[in-house]
């Protein structure tokens, strides 16, 4: 199993705006840089899944298979031979929201996986999180 997670407490932001954004799976490229599109079929749930176009290369199919109302979710993408999961949480701490993106890759072929995918996502979680919490903040502005 190979994991990546990054972490970062921000002040001054609310667990109801971030989640918000989060669901929000079809205007993930307002701050996703790096995508063309997404596009969640059905509702926010377990089970739905959501295609998401990363700019140059074929869309992937993505399940959410877990969530914590207003908390976390995870997403899993199925790769021939391994399975990546995407696990998006916070949490209220005394020095502010704590947001955290952990990688999880697993399967016989998650070496591959790892040098094709999920590095490159793992590179831009930081960038992805500025801008989801500036997207945020915008909100209220």
């Amino acid at each position: 199993m190979w994991t990546r997670t990054y972490s970062k407490t921000f002040q001054g932001l609310k667990r109801e705006d971030i989640w918000r954004i989060w669901t929000d799976i079809n205007n993930w490229p307002t701050w996703h840089g790096d995508l063309d599109y997404c596009k969640l079929e059905g509702d926010f749930k377990v089970g739905n899944h959501f295609f998401l176009k990363p700019k140059g290369v074929q869309p992937v199919k993505i399940v959410l298979t877990e969530i914590n109302e207003g908390y976390s979710f995870t997403d899993c993408t199925s790769f021939f031979g391994t399975k990546m999961y995407d696990i998006h949480a916070m949490e209220e701490t005394v020095d502010g929201l704590k947001l955290t993106n952990k990688l999880v890759v697993t399967g016989p072929l998650k070496w591959l996986w790892i040098k094709l995918v999920a590095q490159n996502v793992a590179d831009t979680i930081a960038e992805e999180t500025e801008n989801l919490v500036k997207l945020a903040r915008s909100l209220h502005v």
